[in-house]
């Protein structure tokens, strides 16, 4: 602390901290509160005072921080250490039995499974880090690999304590990475649309859209004034983690001072599970917040381990979901789309229909099969679901509104896009483009290759990458780092500033890691978690050019038909080719590191001068890949200043402040740890 701050004045601040502390706990987690609300206001505004009069004790865990930080022009992108999966639906009582039957036939038990069931909040997921006790970042799940960092705005809610407390027996992690479910209850989503109301702003559909805008406020002292709870249901990496049991990890967290849903019904057989479902079914509406299902998990984290997962999902859990939603409207007609593998998927047209607060104007018909199965026809009235984040679908027809003005839908026999021959495989329902060049797949594997998982270029959005296929500019993703800036600030809607933006964001986009680039090629089958795979099992391109199909399918968590997917995509002399371009524009290709993550989450690094083997843009990329942050101001929270050719004035603020002070080559260095 300052030496020329009396001891008594940071006695006071410290205390009425800890104070406000114990009371946010004990209010929003507890709900057995000790002050009034004045009190409690009182001792806010003390703390803020004190804080603004001396500003050397500011602290980023102090309560007051919870009304919001200074605006952020974008959100940052952070990759979770373990991938957040999501799960597998179930819907009727069999599909939970055999999810059950599944666990059993892999373990090669009869057995009874013991699972923990807890409601399904319907809300927006996030992940919460913890060093030593203090919330050190908060991000969305985003893709499940990747998410938007939201610290400032996940620190605004009231339930998720800045500081965990050791207590009863618990003692503090060094790392914890704790999962949890952001929400608006029934209550205050009720005041903030009345208050909206008043204030001639438009209204929210409901309680999640209303969670998931408040969470992605660029703006936190926005998200600061909304009335957002959470539930923490799960963790990523701990350590030490000595934990075995789910229910074990629920009540450790509780005991660290985070929410835990109390509804939570703990070490049940599959029977009880369904037992279980309808005791929440039957009273799901008299609770004060919505869910829209059961979430079943294997106890035993032991168990987890042998389970698995696939590309998607965990084996081990299962959401079960109530009833959908339902409402009927009609189909106008039915289009064709063209995705990046060539696939081509029916689209219902849909007069809108208002579900559960949504506008729904489109629904997947899946395939042919699916058509031929409902006998779906052009004008039918239909029953359209929709559950939660589940595209929309048509349930079923009501032949008795027919009026036999409806017509059977044919799939095209061309692509509706190029024109080129449409092909069917024996063994599947879908059928696909074969033209690889199709404008409609080169879009969408363009797309696809700018996304945030994958090159994360800013700018180069869906309608820009239309256009620039649509005139020719671009025939692969590879001739993106050709693009040129006088042309591009000649597009329509777009000038000299955004051709500069788009440019140097396209030159940023050049450090990736292994990881990334193979998701980025859109080999079919391979999302994030599969090429996570990948990437760790082979150290570069070549070497996965030479794998076999066997060597592959030996892979934990690779099946066949994923390698024979990748064996055949680099098997193919165009993929190898538009690859070496890409090589050629000047990748610098970098590998993640679990351990180099826990070592570096927390660590603050701040930037000066300029660095001779990368840009700005490249350096907070391999930061953030390591689990750390990093900052425009040094602090006493900075833990490393790098030092690039001519630095600025922040040299001397480190020195001053014993902030270790590292040069470009110390920094790789540390980072390839």
């Amino acid at each position: 602390m300052p030496d020329h701050i009396d001891p008594p004045i940071i006695e006071k601040v410290e205390n009425l901290r800890k104070a406000l502390h114990r009371h946010n706990y004990r209010y929003y987690v507890l709900d057995d509160p000790e002050v009034s609300d004045a009190e409690y206001d009182r001792m806010m505004q003390t703390l803020i005072a004190l804080e603004k009069a001396w500003p050397e004790l500011a602290s980023p865990d102090s309560p007051s921080q919870r009304v919001g930080a200074p605006p952020l022009d974008k959100f940052e992108t952070v990759a979770h250490s373990i991938p957040m999966l999501s799960l597998d639906n179930g819907f009727v009582d069999s599909d939970l039995i055999d999810f059950d039957s599944r666990v059993k036939k892999i373990l090669d038990t009869d057995n009874k499974i013991i699972y923990t069931a807890e409601p399904k909040m319907d809300g927006v997921a996030v992940e919460i880090v913890y060093a030593n006790g203090r919330l050190s970042k908060a991000s969305t799940r985003g893709d499940g690999v990747n998410g938007e960092l939201i610290t400032s705005n996940v620190k605004t809610i009231r339930s998720v304590p800045l500081l965990l407390q050791a207590g009863e027996g618990a003692k503090l992690p060094s790392l914890l990475e704790v999962r949890g479910e952001v929400f608006i209850g029934h209550k205050g989503f009720k005041r903030l649309n009345d208050e909206r109301l008043r204030n001639n702003q438009a209204l929210f559909a409901n309680p999640r859209n209303a969670a998931a805008g408040s969470l992605r406020q660029l703006d936190s002292s926005v998200t600061a004034k909304r009335p957002l709870e959470i539930f923490l249901y799960g963790v990523g990496n701990v350590a030490p983690n000595v934990l075995e049991s789910h229910w074990e990890t629920l009540c450790f967290l509780k005991r660290l001072g985070l929410r835990v849903n109390p509804l939570v019904r703990p070490k049940i057989p599959i029977e009880a599970v369904l037992n279980y479902y309808r005791e929440l079914d039957e009273k799901r509406n008299l609770l004060p917040y919505d869910i829209d299902g059961v979430v079943v998990k294997v106890d035993s984290l032991s168990i987890r381990k042998i389970l698995g997962a696939t590309s998607r999902n965990p084996r081990w859990a299962i959401a079960f979901k109530f009833k959908a939603i339902q409402e009927t409207t009609r189909i106008k007609k039915i289009t064709v789309q063209v995705g990046r593998t060539g696939a081509m998927t029916p689209v219902a047209q849909l007069q809108s229909v208002n579900i559960a607060g949504v506008m729904v104007r489109r629904a997947t018909l899946h395939n042919e099969d699916e058509i031929e199965r409902k006998d779906i026809r052009i004008g039918d009235t239909v029953l359209v679901q929709r559950a939660g984040d589940v595209i929309p679908e048509v349930v079923k027809v009501i032949k008795s509104q027919r009026t036999g003005a409806e017509s059977k839908f044919s799939m095209p026999r061309c692509c509706p896009v190029c024109g080129s021959a449409i092909v069917r495989e024996k063994a599947e329902a879908i059928s696909r483009c074969i033209n690889t060049s199709c404008p409609a797949q080169v879009k969408e594997r363009i797309k696809h290759f700018a996304s945030k998982g994958a090159f994360d270029i800013e700018g180069l959005g869906d309608k820009l990458v239309e256009q620039l296929v649509a005139k020719g500019l671009l025939f692969s993703y590879a001739d993106i780092f050709s693009l040129d800036q006088n042309i591009l600030q000649s597009l329509e809607r777009m000038g000299p500033k955004s051709a500069e933006n788009l440019k140097n964001s396209i030159e940023n986009s050049k450090a990736i890691t292994f990881r990334r680039l193979l998701y980025s090629l859109g080999i079919r089958h391979v999302g994030e978690h599969i090429a996570g795979i990948l990437a760790d099992r082979f150290e570069n391109l070549e070497r996965l050019y030479r794998a076999t199909s066997e060597t592959l399918k030996g892979i934990d968590g690779i099946g066949p038909v994923v390698a024979e997917s990748v064996v055949n995509f680099f098997n193919h002399d165009e993929n190898k080719n538009i690859i070496d371009r890409l090589i050629d524009c000047g990748l610098q290709i970098t590998h993640d590191s679990p351990d180099r993550e826990k070592m570096m989450v927390g660590k603050v690094f701040v930037l000066t001068g300029t660095l001779d083997s990368m840009t700005r843009s490249a350096a907070r990329k391999l930061i953030e890949t390591a689990g750390g942050k990093i900052s425009a101001s040094v602090s006493r929270q900075t833990d490393y200043l790098v030092v690039g050719k001519s630095p600025g004035s922040k040299v001397g603020r480190a020195r001053d402040l014993n902030v270790e002070i590292i040069d470009e080559a110390t920094f790789k260095a540390l980072l390839s740890e």
